[in-house]
């Protein structure tokens, strides 16, 4: 129901992005899907990606500062209306969601996002019959 995310805190100065990137270059981790939201100082670089404790081993290894995370991961049919209904059930339960970001993969929608009451949450979407991916899950559709 939930996969592994990292969020990376990182400035908003030119080269910062890059030096996370190559060390997952450098460390054969393969990225799945990112985002990053911005203040005027610093960004944070939020990453589903094939091999998250070995990611945060090698960021924490560089020193760069991150956090590791479950976050849970919808996936849905690949046609119009499916994210609304999704996020409908949530609303619907008093759920607030603090950030979501979506892909798609192998022709499936993938919402990835985090709640203010994972259990709550966690019992909507069993609830709806909403279909879920856990890391393992994730990574066989790469």
């Amino acid at each position: 129901m939930t996969v592994h995310q990292i969020s990376v805190f990182v400035e908003n100065k030119s080269g910062t992005l890059v030096k996370v990137l190559d060390l997952f270059k450098e460390a054969g981790v393969q990225l799945i899907a990112t985002t990053i939201s911005d203040t005027a100082d610093y960004g944070i670089f939020r990453i589903i990606c094939s091999e998250p404790l070995k990611a945060k081993s090698v960021l924490d290894a560089a020193g760069v500062s991150s956090s590791l995370a479950d976050v849970f991961a919808v996936t849905l049919e690949n046609y119009p209306g499916t994210a609304a209904d999704a996020i409908s059930f949530l609303s619907q339960a008093g759920i607030g969601i603090s950030y979501l970001y979506s892909f798609m993969l192998s022709g499936k929608g993938i919402l990835i996002f985090r709640t203010d009451d994972p259990e709550k949450t966690a019992e909507v979407i069993t609830s709806h019959g909403m279909s879920t991916l856990d890391d393992a899950s994730l990574l066989s559709l790469v």
